[in-house]
């Protein structure tokens, strides 16, 4: 039987350690457990056991991954999922160039979704940070390099109106995408994560 994903397992507070919620998609994904080694005896660092991904996912879900508990510190981000090319029937991942390709929340509808995400994050009273989208390189499939930049420019609007901290991995991995992330593909190497 194959073991499944520690990052996908709910873990057991500490009590006497203060609450952090990783909110994000697959990029999120490869650093919790980084994340939780760094922390350790530090605070209790939970996520949501799914891949959160678009906006709309999040606005359907946030107050499931929120739960009952107070969180300290949310650290969140969406763009990714939102940024992609989609075929409009099947919801796949497409090429950007092909018939009735669509990007799944385009940049308006993520501007407004991502105000209705804060406005719900505010509210826990935690110290919120938002993570900026990491790059698009070239030739990875179904999105355009620059949009994370574009989605970002409306994000950190934002970020600024809501006085939220912005944890900027855009600006740290751009410029060292061959070190830290795949070619041609939007997810991080190992030591990427890290």
């Amino acid at each position: 039987k194959r073991p499944g994903n520690p990052v996908m397992t709910a873990i057991k507070d500490s009590p006497a350690l203060p609450r952090v919620l990783l909110i994000g998609d697959s990029i999120s994904i490869g650093y919790t457990l980084g994340v939780r080694e760094l922390l350790k005896d530090k605070a209790n660092v939970h996520r949501p056991l799914t891949n959160c991904g678009p906006t709309t996912r999040g606005l359907e879900q946030i107050e499931q991954w929120l739960g009952k508990k107070p969180w300290d510190v949310i650290h969140f981000n969406w763009g990714l999922h939102d940024l992609k090319y989609i075929s409009q029937g099947t919801m796949k991942l497409v090429d950007v160039n092909a018939p009735g390709s669509q990007q799944q929340v385009p940049i308006e509808q993520y501007e407004a979704n991502l105000r209705k995400l804060v406005a719900t994050l505010k509210q826990t009273n935690a110290t919120l940070i938002w993570r900026s989208t990491t790059p698009v390189p070239k030739g990875a499939k179904g999105r355009v390099p620059g949009d994370s930049a574009k989605y970002n420019a409306i994000a950190a609007g934002i970020m600024k109106e809501n006085d939220i901290e912005t944890d900027d991995m855009y600006a740290y991995t751009e410029p060292r995408l061959k070190e830290l992330q795949l070619p041609a593909n939007v997810h991080f190497t190992k030591a990427g994560s890290q």
